[in-house]
């Protein structure tokens, strides 16, 4: 009723089509280093000019807009971060994000949305036949090296999750392994896991290296090639499909999960992570706005409902399929059991 009964207002459309700006405004807080500048101490604009080498009325209008925005508080003595700042935005931080914009603003992406009028007409991406699914398109390099950070956390809550610490063996197939960070956490946790990761040569290369970073390099083994079409061998007890199956249509994820279920070991698992949204396809917001990447990047992906799911893995074979909510994530864990 409060929302009938208010006075219209253009705001909403007017913010909306000014969000360019808040984006453009992060990008360059995070080239020119102010939020570590700012969490160092130095918080008035004309120490932060100097020390991130900008000119001092800029600094003083950008920081204020960030401040207006939310990712800074300004107080009179300066500039402070917030919390959300201080843990996601300083480099130095374990839960850095601010290497995201690396894939999320390359132009293989924001292109994507310069035609959404097409996409929108055509029910796919207007960039190509592919999009962004083209064998070996550079943009997934991209990708396993700016987001790993921001899916080092994941990795680990699944890691825990599935408890896998214990001297069991296991076999674990990481399909779409990019950075590797999801296989390389369960070989963390457990000494006997050994882990086969998918992927194109060049993205695999990067997984290699955060292996050798984390220790787990003489048990992580790569299958170079397309995910559909490789020899997955056989009695997996694990399988990996992190952020992957979005990026195709229900038939297509089928093919892939009925290859996935029998290259599967008796009683194995697939887990799943992805954005999920409700029956409804528009709440949790951060999960249902998905969609649009993927109408926008992609000839028919999305971002699939439980029930979905249920059904594309329920066609492939597996016997059931759990939902799970990691803490304070957008993306959502199932498990679907052989």
């Amino acid at each position: 009723m409060e929302n009938q009964s208010r006075t219209p207002s253009p705001a909403l459309f007017l913010s909306t089509v000014n969000a360019y700006q808040r984006t453009a405004a992060i990008k360059a807080a995070i080239e020119l280093d102010v939020f570590t500048a700012i969490g160092s101490g130095v918080e008035e604009a004309t120490s932060l000019a100097q020390k991130c080498q900008t000119s001092e009325r800029g600094m003083r209008i950008l920081c204020d807009y960030l401040a207006i925005a939310g990712f800074l508080i300004k107080e009179a003595g300066g500039y402070k971060l917030t919390p959300d700042s201080a843990m996601f935005l300083v480099p130095s931080s374990k839960a850095y994000v601010g290497s995201t914009i690396e894939f999320i603003l390359s132009p293989s992406i924001t292109n994507a949305f310069d035609n959404l009028s097409t996409a929108v007409r055509q029910g796919g991406t207007a960039m190509s036949a592919t999009g962004t699914l083209e064998p070996e398109h550079p943009v997934w390099v991209k990708f396993a090296k700016a987001m790993a950070p921001a899916m080092a956390m994941p990795a680990q809550l699944i890691a825990q999750f599935l408890k896998v610490d214990s001297l069991k063996r296991l076999k674990v197939l990481d399909i779409s392994a990019s950075h590797g960070l999801f296989g390389i956490a369960i070989a963390q946790h457990n000494p006997h896991a050994e882990i086969f990761a998918v992927d194109w040569a060049p993205v695999l290369a990067v997984a290699e290296e955060n292996a050798r970073a984390c220790g787990v390099s003489e048990r992580y083994h790569t299958i170079a090639g397309s995910a559909f079409e490789v020899d997955y061998g056989k009695d997996c007890d694990l399988v990996l499909l992190p952020n992957f199956l979005h990026h195709f249509d229900p038939a297509t994820c089928e093919i892939l999960l009925k290859k996935i279920y029998d290259a599967l070991a008796d009683g194995g698992r697939v887990v799943t992570f992805e954005f999920i949204p409700n029956e409804d396809r528009i709440t949790p917001p951060e999960a249902a706005a998905f969609s649009l990447t993927m109408l926008a990047t992609t000839p028919s992906g999305d971002a699939y409902t439980f029930a979905e799911y249920e059904q594309m893995f329920g066609n492939a074979g597996f016997n059931h399929s759990e939902l799970h909510l990691l803490p304070n994530l957008p993306q959502q864990v199932v498990i679907s059991y052989k």
